[in-house]
């Protein structure tokens, strides 16, 4: 039976692991799960001006990067800003930690060397009537680049990856030092008392963009990191990428092994949205999350179904590459001269490329004629047949 993302964040609350990892496709609900959970855990209407700066969760999802905002200087065309809208976390991680060198060369680590964000000193400018303006210190982030013999390129606009990694490394730098300070066991003892409430991170897709080997690293850095945390504070990761979901799992997967503290463990969990508009969540305890699989198991539910869309051939081409590279073959549609009427080959990796071209299922429109679906359904079994995947 389905519940709602309300019992599902009621549910990862009042579970006694110290993570929960979470996978769900996008446009499943993880954000607005994590709003839930926010509201579950501290909910507004009890929030008091007075606790205010007693956090209960920190929590990093779409809603943390909409903190950043660009400013691409449109009159002048020369002077591009990413803003930083005023909040206690980017105020005490960057003006009282003073983590800007850190932010920095963690960005430069899974981004690029040459590329460099400077965070502003105040200055006093002036708005269009002609009155001063104060600007504070670390609300505006530019960028340079450094570029072979052209020397420096200043006041460049960084990509939407690049930006997203930056968010994810201010927000990182920020968790690296709220568990240093609660790992201080006496509350008299730590440098701040705002964090003495905080009972969960919540942590939405951090960095989906990153390379393979980058995306490698930040999965084993957060594991470490959370296995660093001494006190009660426990963690909820959810995201989409299956690399990211199979290094998290394996991580604490052997972590597991090697603590008897039952509340220590961590729980594998998938997300489903089901056709009436609520859902369900999975024990996920197969090692390593094999996402080649699930697709394919998606695959066959809208064949039996009928309710196939063009994004499904985006599921059948990823089965196909993760097929190939598994089998040695260096491109996907080698996989389609094992047909049985091969002499179509060159039609079956064409419809292949065009369906499956939109990188999402909200791309384009997602209806395709009866013919493709046959098409569709005809690849699934005999791809099943020739490469002998089992049957479940």
């Amino acid at each position: 039976m389905g519940q709602s993302l309300k019992e599902i964040a009621q549910a990862l609350h009042y579970t006694d692991k110290k993570v929960q990892l979470i996978y769900a496709f996008n446009g499943v609900g993880k954000t607005r799960l994590s709003r839930e959970f926010k509201e579950c855990v501290s909910p507004k209407s009890h929030d008091s001006e007075g606790e205010e700066s007693k956090i209960k969760v920190l929590y990093y999802n779409a809603f943390t990067e909409d903190l950043f905002y660009w400013d691409n200087d449109l009159y002048a065309d020369s002077t591009r800003k990413l803003k930083i809208q005023p909040n206690s976390f980017t105020d005490w991680i960057l003006k009282e930690q003073g983590q800007e060198r850190n932010i920095v060369t963690n960005f430069q680590h899974y981004t690029n060397d040459k590329l460099s964000p400077r965070f502003n000193e105040e200055y006093t400018t002036k708005d269009t009537k002609g009155n001063d303006i104060i600007v504070k210190a670390y609300s505006e982030i530019t960028f340079s680049v450094e570029s072979g013999n052209e020397g420096k390129i200043e006041n460049i606009k960084i990509s939407k990856g690049e930006e997203s990694c930056l968010i994810w490394c201010v927000f990182y730098s920020l968790l690296e030092q709220v568990i240093e300070v609660l790992n201080v066991a006496e509350e008299a003892d730590r440098e701040t008392d705002q964090f003495n409430e905080l009972k969960y991170v919540f942590i939405d897709d951090p960095v989906s963009s990153l390379d393979e080997n980058h995306l490698i690293e930040l999965a084993v850095d957060i594991a470490e990191l959370i296995r660093k945390s001494e006190s009660e504070v426990k963690f909820v990761i959810t995201t989409h990428n299956p690399l990211f979901y199979n290094v998290l799992y394996n991580e604490f997967n052997n972590a597991d092994q090697e603590t008897k503290d039952k509340t220590k463990k961590s729980l594998k969990k998938r997300l489903e949205k089901l056709d009436d508009g609520t859902y369900i969540l999975h024990d996920s305890n197969d090692s390593p999350f094999s996402y080649h699989l699930f697709l394919l198991s998606e695959l066959e539910k809208a064949i039996q179904s009928g309710n196939i869309k063009k994004y499904h051939y985006n599921f059948l081409r990823q089965i196909l590459e993760k097929t190939s590279t598994f089998l040695g073959y260096k491109k996907w549609r080698e996989l389609l001269t094992l047909l049985p009427d091969d002499a179509h080959e060159a039609y079956y990796n064409r419809i292949i490329n065009l369906c499956s071209h939109g990188k999402h299922s909200g791309e384009e429109t997602s209806i395709i004629d009866d013919n493709d679906k046959r098409v569709l359904s005809y690849l699934v079994r005999e791809i099943k047949n020739i490469y002998h995947f089992k049957n479940e």
